[in-house]
Order: structure tokens, then sequence, then C-alpha cells
């Protein structure tokens, strides 16, 4: 077993990059939906909600909530949400202290 591992870490070509260099983010398989949904998001008018009908959505209405929450805890916009059987809603949240 040793043996393998002397092997596998000898043949690993290793290389040294710029920190500049290194990419910051990612472009995941929702930055679409969630892009599309934090422009219309940013332009609404206070007090009122986005109302995405869930069978339009790319993928489950979880995966698009997580993908959410981690774009604007990114970005610190602070987002609520809420479901029912068919939609999903969107809607700016009061900061917490």
């Amino acid at each position: 077993m040793a043996q393998c591992q002397k092997t596998e870490s000898a043949a690993l070509k290793l290389k040294t990059v710029r920190k500049d260099a290194v990419p910051k983010g990612r472009e995941g398989k929702h930055k679409r939906i969630v892009t599309l949904l934090l422009n219309r998001l940013s332009r609404l008018p206070s007090g009122s909600a986005l109302k995405v009908p869930l069978d339009q959505l790319p993928d489950s209405k979880a995966k698009i909530r997580a993908a959410l929450s981690r774009a604007t805890r990114q970005s610190g916009v602070s987002v609520a949400t809420s479901s029912d059987s068919t939609h999903l809603y969107l809607w700016k949240a009061d900061r917490k202290p």
C-alpha cells in the first residue's frame, strides 16, 4: 500500500501560478436563472414579490433556492422566499442587524 501511494504522488505534476490568475468564482449550472431572478428582484418595487412558476424553473425548487442563497450571501443582498404547490415567491427582505 505504501508503495502505491509513493508512486501516485511521484506521478502528480504540480505547477505554481500567481494568485491573481486563480479564478475567483464559478459559473454553475444555475447562474443564468439566479442572475435573472436577482436582476428582476433589484428592480422590484418595495412591498412586492416575484411570482415564479415552478414548472419554468430549470431544476428543482430546492436547488434553485440553494443557488439563490449562495449568490445572495456572496453579494450581501437579503432575500426571502416562500412557495406553494405551483410557484416560488421572492422578495427583498429587511436586513438583520
